[in-house]
């Protein structure tokens, strides 16, 4: 994947896949840091959270993660759902490092590796007190789903939903 800098920074940050422990550690605590801080862990955050791999990657989907030097600044999950259909899960960029465009980087990166899987549709749920989040995924061309287009996941937070068709 590409190494642009961010501003400020002589070290490039890379993206790359979920390849070690100590990435999916490092995914576990990056996610674990901002949904305790404004919600609480839900067992599907756990169920995703303690076993990226097997929960995630295994099943045909992907994490990648944002690098500045040996640490994981940022990461993104893509989970398979059915047929033709992923979903953006766990997206988290360190705090320190917000504002750079880590995440805007991760976002595009997933839509890539969604194309890349075979993907014609890709679906998030999210939280409106995430504005930040929710703008982004706007900008990049995400549309607010009705009631009546999805079917609601697993998390009591979720007052948002999306989608991105890529056909």
């Amino acid at each position: 994947m590409n190494t642009p800098t961010l501003p400020g920074s002589t070290v490039p940050v890379v993206l790359d896949d979920l390849r070690t422990p100590a990435d999916a550690r490092a995914f576990r605590e990056l996610n674990e840091q901002w949904i305790t801080e404004i919600f609480a862990l839900e067992d599907e955050d756990r169920r995703q959270l303690e076993d990226p791999v097997g929960q995630l990657v295994e099943p045909g989907g992907a994490v990648l993660v944002a690098r500045k030097d040996d640490a994981v600044v940022g990461c993104v999950g893509i989970a398979r759902t059915h047929d033709g259909v992923v979903e953006i899960v766990k997206m988290a960029v360190d705090p320190r490092h917000r504002g750079h465009g880590t995440g805007r980087r991760l976002l595009l990166a997933a839509i890539e590796r969604a194309r890349a899987l075979g993907a014609v549709r890709i679906e998030l749920e999210s939280n409106r007190k995430l504005d930040a989040a929710v703008h982004l995924y706007e900008e990049l061309g995400f549309r607010h789903l009705g009631h009546d287009e999805y079917e609601p996941g697993p998390y009591a937070r979720a007052d948002v939903a999306m989608a991105l068709d890529l056909a």
